[in-house]
């Protein structure tokens, strides 16, 4: 079972469209890792992407489940400690005890950086982590927390995921009636994102 924001080794370039740039030929010939995204895929694949070196480098494709040779979750990155210094590592180790007692993990180019060894991130990169919320999470709690967040020394993004997607915990915050729900079948504005998708 793979989710959202996974990371997937075994990918080939021989899985690429033949339109594929040659920077993620280049990347997947590395052997980096792809990153599970959120979106429909054919029978047997899964929706990922391949991130390039630069920011803007970013491509969508599918990956035959066969071919999975490992797989990392976010939750598996939250311990991890880096050797470098950037503001992103060290509110990672602020927010380490703050969110003992729940159920998340380090996404985005931090949770690729310590998942391979591969320096992605810089001294002005925000820090995205995902919150797993089974159970609502109560927009008061959600305001407490992004207080909390909102101290940190560099910009954090945090995604609540429900059982039917991701919403920002910031637009959950901040109390407006619909929010936008990140789902496989795209983005929907609902009021509850603790509830199907109609």
């Amino acid at each position: 079972m793979v989710n959202a924001h996974d990371l997937l080794w075994g990918m080939t370039p021989a899985h690429l469209p033949a339109d594929a740039p040659a920077w993620v030929l280049e990347a997947i010939g590395a052997g980096h890792p792809v990153v599970v995204r959120r979106a429909i895929a054919e029978p047997g694949h899964v929706a990922v992407g391949v991130r390039g070196r630069l920011r803007e480098q970013r491509f969508a494709a599918q990956m035959p489940l066969p071919a999975v040779q490992r797989r990392v979750a976010p939750e598996a990155l939250r311990g991890v400690i880096s050797p470098r210094d950037l503001p992103a590592l060290r509110t990672l180790d602020q927010l380490r005890a703050v969110l003992a007692q729940e159920s998340w993990g380090v996404t985005g180019s931090a949770g690729f950086e310590l998942a391979t060894g591969i320096e992605a991130l810089h001294a002005q990169s925000d820090l995205d982590l995902i919150l797993r919320t089974p159970l609502r999470l109560e927009r008061g709690d959600a305001q407490d927390l992004l207080a909390i967040l909102d101290t940190a020394e560099c910009a954090v993004d945090l995604q609540l995921q429900t059982p039917f997607g991701a919403v920002a915990l910031r637009e959950w915050a901040n109390g407006s009636r619909r929010v936008l729900l990140k789902t496989v079948s795209g983005a929907h504005l609902v009021v509850d994102p603790w509830q199907a998708v109609a």
